[in-house]
């Protein structure tokens, strides 16, 4: 399961509020479409979209299929969050240190200031 591409599958808004829905509750497409200005076969298409990334799966019940989200790319997200936010953390820490490094270096390099005697 590849976080990232199930990122880019939610990034337009329609498949997101799907995702968010289906995040509630199982549902069948037509009760998808009842929840969203979009038609029925265009529900289908994001929720092909939605499959084909990992994101929901679908199951026959009856004459309809009910979309439920996979906890694995949920999972998989996270991940990918979690190892992107290492590496931004890891990034914003070797900076500091190295503007650190840089200030004192430049505090070395230049001459102590005078001490001020109280002023009568």
């Amino acid at each position: 399961m590849d976080g990232g591409r199930a990122l880019e599958a939610l990034g337009d808004p329609t498949r997101r509020a799907i995702f968010e829905s289906l995040v509630a509750a199982p549902k069948p497409v037509r009760e998808l479409a009842d929840l969203l200005p979009v038609s029925r076969p265009a529900v289908s298409q994001h929720l092909k979209v939605l499959k084909e990334a990992g994101l929901v799966a679908d199951q026959p019940e009856g004459t309809r299929r009910v979309y439920r989200v996979q906890p694995a790319a949920i999972a998989a997200m996270r991940e990918y969050l979690d190892r992107m936010w290492d590496h931004a953390l890891a990034a914003f820490a070797a900076a500091v240190e190295q503007d650190a490094e840089a200030d004192t270096e430049q505090d070395a390099t230049q001459p102590p200031k005078p001490v001020e005697g109280p002023k009568s």
